[in-house]
């Protein structure tokens, strides 16, 4: 397979260019698309796009991402048996749910949707400012009424999840999917990276931890959370 048309495999030469092609580190959105791959067992190679030395900025990297963020993949199977390059982590898990087949059940397709949505609209923005005003450079701004702001609301949103997972197994119900995929490595990360436990009371939702301890046994979710290495 040639992918040698992408400016991207300059920099990051496949050494397996008949594999998706990842480009990611382990961040919560980074390691949705390698949760997902080991899950469900696609061949794939990833590449570590390092933020100390500003790659997802580089001009190979903007080839195929232009907003810099990671992930993004390049699948040499793409549609029609094309090549197709995708960046944003939604996309690149309902692509890979649509390729495979897995991970995101037919008949709870919009449910689906709507909490994937739920997550890029609300959990993964709101996370990651309060993030930034509670570990970040945001303490050094004397104004606390953006971290009060954001602490609310990510409690809030974690409040929506605690009643949803009421009953259920997982977010669509018994089954393992893509929106819990989505969802648990931004709480992960805010428990685990932001150490924002305590200031957003999770101790008030057990649901929420209940469910996030399930996700973290399982194997490919603790393999999907170290890759890129």
């Amino acid at each position: 397979m040639d992918l040698s048309s992408f400016p991207i495999t300059k920099k990051w030469p496949p050494s397996f260019p008949d594999r998706l092609q990842l480009y990611s580190f382990p961040t919560p959105n980074g390691v949705k698309a390698s949760i997902f791959l080991e899950e469900v067992g696609l061949p794939y190679e990833a590449h570590r796009v390092d933020f100390g030395s500003q790659e997802q900025k580089s001009e190979e990297f903007l080839s195929l991402n232009p907003n810099g963020r990671i992930p993004a993949i390049l699948d040499p199977n793409g549609p029609g048996g094309k090549p197709i390059a995708l960046f944003e982590s939604g996309a690149i898990l309902l692509y890979l749910a649509e390729k495979t087949g897995q991970l995101l059940p037919r008949e709870k397709y919009y449910e689906g949707l709507e909490w994937l949505m739920f997550q890029m609209a609300g959990i993964g923005p709101m996370f990651g400012q309060l993030g930034f005003f509670y570990k970040f450079a945001g303490r050094e701004i004397e104004d606390k009424r953006p971290l009060d702001r954001y602490a609310a609301e990510s409690r809030r949103l974690i409040s929506v999840l605690n009643g949803h997972l009421r009953g259920r197994k997982y977010m669509l119900g018994d089954e393992f999917s893509l929106v819990d995929i989505a969802i648990f490595p931004w709480v992960r990360g805010l428990l685990s990276f932001y150490q924002a436990g305590d200031l957003v009371g999770f101790s008030d939702f057990p649901e929420v931890e209940r469910v996030l301890e399930s996700f973290l046994a399982r194997p490919a979710v603790q393999r999907g959370l170290l890759i890129p290495e």
